[in-house]
């Protein structure tokens, strides 16, 4: 088992000792860091940043050819960790001879050691991992400001006690994986990318806040109770969706496709997209309708039959609906930005 120890707070210290460990190359891009790592030992990227708030996140997509225990080491501060598994799976502990608790695919943990206690992450060989984590940086202090980012977490995990550990894992959550996927997909770069990703982080955290809160208030509803092979299978039929609109999908051949129910598929959409599986669909062709009026040269009546919609009128209305114009006045919009850009 490889040993990798983190005894740094800061992110630019974070990647140098990561870099010893795992090897590779740093990149930095306006308060951002990316380990790029391609070995023998170590493949993939762990990507870093600091925010307002004191709050910071590192994402994890890494494959390992041993297994690795990544001891994080809090000797003057107890932040709290926010970790979503997005692939894979991992398993942490409240130092070396704590007991492992894993935390599987789709999951959230929360957790935050008493001060001078590590926290071990265990990444298991040979399998691709992504880890989202994000750290509210709690100091143990009494000079909080109490409208702090920081008081507020300490103050809704420990209720103004921190002498002990706090673990928790959630139910399975598959809207936490599709905000990820989006602050992955922030393809702007400097200043820009930096807020945009601020943004989506502070999200992310809310979500996994109130998940909290619904588990403990035992207010999940009865029919978000889909098992984790039925999620994977949603969260396929999600992408092949969001990559392909224009198909001509049918709750028959989605379910035939997954082996899941029409109910199943129904439940499971509205969970994660808070649409029907018809809703979802409508919703991506609109937006890849978007994307080719920006960019493409091609007309309206040839983005309709693009995307897979048959009636020209029927598009300009739900594309109305979604962008308060007409196709056509919002094609006529981007060109008059473009000229004077």
């Amino acid at each position: 088992m490889k040993l990798v120890t983190i005894h740094k707070d800061k992110i630019k210290n974070i990647f140098e000792e990561l870099t010893q460990s795992f090897g590779g190359k740093i990149i930095f891009d306006s308060d951002e860091y990316a380990l790029e790592v391609s070995n023998d030992f170590a493949k993939g990227t762990i990507v870093g940043s600091s925010y307002s708030d004191s709050v910071s996140s590192l994402q994890f997509e890494m494959t390992f050819s041993e297994d690795v225990r990544l001891s994080i080491e809090n000797p003057n501060i107890s932040p709290v960790y926010f970790a979503y598994c997005s692939k894979g799976s991992l398993s942490h502990s409240f130092g070396i001879t704590g007991v492992e608790r894993k935390l599987k695919k789709f999951q959230t943990a929360i957790v935050s050691s008493r001060q001078d206690e590590e926290n071990i992450l265990y990444f298991e060989k040979n399998i691709n991992t992504k880890l989202t984590l994000i750290v509210v940086g709690t100091q143990n202090s009494g000079t909080d400001n109490h409208d702090s980012l920081n008081y507020k977490v300490r103050e809704t995990f420990f209720e103004k006690n921190s002498e002990y550990n706090f673990f928790y894992v959630g139910s399975y959550n598959l809207k936490i994986a599709e905000k990820i996927e989006e602050l992955s997909a922030v393809t702007e770069t400097g200043i820009v990318r930096n807020l945009l990703k601020e943004g989506i982080l502070k999200i992310i955290l809310a979500m996994e806040i109130q998940q909290h809160s619904d588990d403990m208030n035992n207010s999940l509803k009865e029919t978000n109770c889909l098992t984790l092979k039925e999620m994977e299978e949603i969260k396929k039929l999600s992408d092949l969706i969001k990559e392909n609109p224009e198909e001509q999908f049918t709750i028959k051949s989605l379910s035939k496709k997954s082996g899941l129910s029409p109910n199943k598929l129904q439940e499971g959409f509205k969970m994660i997209h808070d649409r029907t599986v018809n809703d979802f669909i409508t919703h991506m062709r609109i937006l890849k309708a978007e994307i080719l009026i920006k960019n493409s040269d091609l007309n309206i009546s040839e983005i309709v039959y693009c995307i897979g919609f048959t009636s020209r009128s029927y598009f300009s209305k739900i594309f109305k609906q979604k962008f308060n114009c007409s196709p056509k006045e919002y094609k006529f919009n981007q060109n008059v930005l473009a000229i004077t850009a």
